[in-house]
């Protein structure tokens, strides 16, 4: 059976391919993937399962600016919180900030939510539109320091491209 979008499995993140080729090939993907759809909870459901897919993260998801706090939107993997207010934790903490956050090791980031016992590091991404921050990809892995230069650099492209396709 092939993989996200058609892909052989040697895309999958146990294969020798490096991360930053391996997201390069996502990126091609992706941008097809999502292009000329606009229903959003779709788009981002899709994202979450590509993802997943793809890099084999333990947990992957959005969420998404409601009434003034992050809701829980589309995500892959256990049982995540339903809301974050802005400021709290590292999803709350990008929204204010309006930036990525990297996290090697949750248990140091003040403030941090386990929703997850499992997660040992972070990477938050927002989903910034004329300004304002619209939600954010939040992704999980149960391995310290997982994330680096790259990952931020790739998903940052990703969340862009999501930007351009559900909001202008």
């Amino acid at each position: 059976m092939k993989g996200f979008n058609g892909m052989e499995p040697s895309f999958k993140q146990e294969n020798v391919i490096d991360k930053e080729e391996r997201y390069k090939a996502f990126l091609r993907q992706f941008a097809s993937l999502i292009e000329g759809e606009t229903y959003k909870i779709s788009v981002l459901a899709n994202t979450c399962a590509a993802l997943k897919e793809a890099f084999g993260f333990f947990w992957v998801g959005f969420y998404l600016v409601e009434d003034g706090t992050l809701v829980l939107g589309p995500f892959q993997g256990s049982v995540a919180c339903y809301r974050i207010r802005k400021g709290k934790g590292v999803c709350g903490t990008a929204w204010a900030e309006k930036q990525t956050i990297v996290v090697p090791d949750v248990e140091l980031f003040p403030g941090h939510i386990a929703c997850s016992s499992l997660s040992r590091s972070e990477i938050v991404v927002p989903l910034v539109v004329n300004g304002e921050v619209r939600g954010v990809l939040d992704i999980d892995s149960d391995q310290l320091n997982a994330f680096e230069g790259n990952d931020q650099k790739y998903l940052e492209e990703i969340v862009r491209l999501l930007a351009e396709t559900l909001y202008e």
